[in-house]
């Protein structure tokens, strides 16, 4: 009989997921509304479910595919990257979405007791894909206090001095959980600072279309980067678990490695959501922007709702679907600020300390309808109002 002692390590020192919580707490507060998980509230486009609807008893469908993911879909990718984002020197793996492409680049890039570098506050599943596959030696740096961007000196120094050098550098853009948005001069300072140390730079572009207020997102390319995207916000197909990495074609040996990482965890990314995933992509990319404009309305009511923290106390919403706020001093236990509110005022969020920054809170403004949204917010408003002026309780 097999006893706790006897899982994998590995496993037993990986962080909880916090959506598994937060979904625990969820189910066990009746009428709540969730503020807590990266989602957006519409679904594919219409045209795209219809002609997927229409494929279901098509025999390839049920069948294995290329590893690499579907011919016309890659070529589809490889035209996309080469026109929106100016990427051309890459390849293309389409995965299950973009966590399975980030622990397939960790698989294929890292060897256990590799050190690596995030900055806080860091996208929680890539700090557990670090640490389930024995990369544990995770540099966390700072982002800078005003606008949470990666400290770019910090990293300087840090390539220099740590030995041997961390492996791989990976950073969000725009932000998860910070919704901040890193400046392309910046971006590509990170990409010199990495490839002058002789370490790869990971750059998840999950959120490449949620812009605002006029700022524009840009990739950057190189034989040092891998960049990584995801359908599942931008459609609305988070439940048809579709992403891929763009990860650069003149490096030897780099497709061959990242195949079997591919062929022993999904072997390809089920056919049908690929086949979603293309009929979308015929929609077009305009449709995604339509639908991404309207977010400024529960950016905004929520920006508002969090107006009791006080001034500076709220960052991010630049890009992405994220606002992220500090909490009073006196609350360090964010968790236990966030059950208080789901509790008491039936609204939920995610606490920062998942993120690396204890004392702070992510709020997710893409997964609900503007009217749903008013609601919510006036159920955090209230919350902080009373948190600040008598605590919880």
């Amino acid at each position: 009989m097999g006893s706790y002692g006897m899982l994998a390590r590995r496993a037993v020192d990986t962080v909880p997921p916090v959506m598994v919580q937060i979904q625990e707490l969820l189910r066990g507060v009746q009428g709540a509304v969730s503020l807590a998980q990266g989602v957006v509230y519409w679904q594919p486009p219409r045209q795209a479910l219809e002609k997927v609807q229409k494929l279901v008893w098509e025999p390839s469908v049920s069948r294995y595919g290329a590893d690499e993911g579907l011919p016309e879909l890659r070529e589809a990718l490889t035209k996309k990257l080469r026109e929106e984002n100016n990427i051309c020197k890459s390849s293309v793996m389409v995965t299950a979405g973009a966590n399975q492409a980030f622990v397939n680049i960790v698989l294929t890039l890292c060897d256990a007791g590799d050190s690596v570098v995030m900055f806080a506050p860091y996208y929680f599943n890539a700090y557990m894909s670090f640490q389930m596959t024995g990369v544990t030696n995770i540099l966390v740096g700072p982002g800078e206090p005003d606008t949470l961007h990666p400290d770019a000196d910090w990293l300087e120094k840090t390539l220099r001095e740590t030995k041997p050098t961390p492996k791989l550098v990976t950073v969000v853009n725009p932000g998860n959980p910070s919704g901040t948005y890193i400046p392309e001069p910046l971006l590509k300072k990170i990409s010199d600072i990495c490839k002058n140390a002789g370490c790869w730079l990971v750059v998840d572009n999950t959120y490449e279309y949620f812009m605002y207020d006029g700022l524009k997102h840009s990739c950057i390319e190189g034989n040092h980067i891998v960049n990584l995207f995801s359908f599942s916000k931008a459609y609305g197909m988070m439940g048809w678990r579709v992403g891929y990495i763009a990860f650069p074609t003149e490096v030897e040996g780099f497709a061959a490695q990242l195949l079997k990482v591919q062929d022993n965890i999904p072997i390809c990314a089920s056919i049908i959501s690929q086949k979603l995933a293309l009929h979308s992509m015929e929609v077009g990319s305009k449709w995604v922007t339509d639908q991404v404009k309207d977010l400024v309305k529960n950016r905004q009511l929520l920006v508002d709702a969090l107006s009791p923290l006080g001034e500076g106390a709220v960052k991010g919403g630049e890009g992405a679907i994220y606002l992220w706020a500090k909490l009073p001093e006196r609350f360090t236990d964010d968790f236990a600020v966030v059950r208080w509110l789901a509790n008491k005022h039936g609204v939920v969020i995610i606490p920062g300390s998942s993120s690396g920054c204890p004392g702070h809170v992510r709020i997710s403004f893409g997964g609900l309808v503007e009217s749903e949204c008013q609601v919510a917010s006036e159920r955090l408003k209230k919350g902080l109002e009373e948190l600040v002026k008598d605590g919880m309780v």
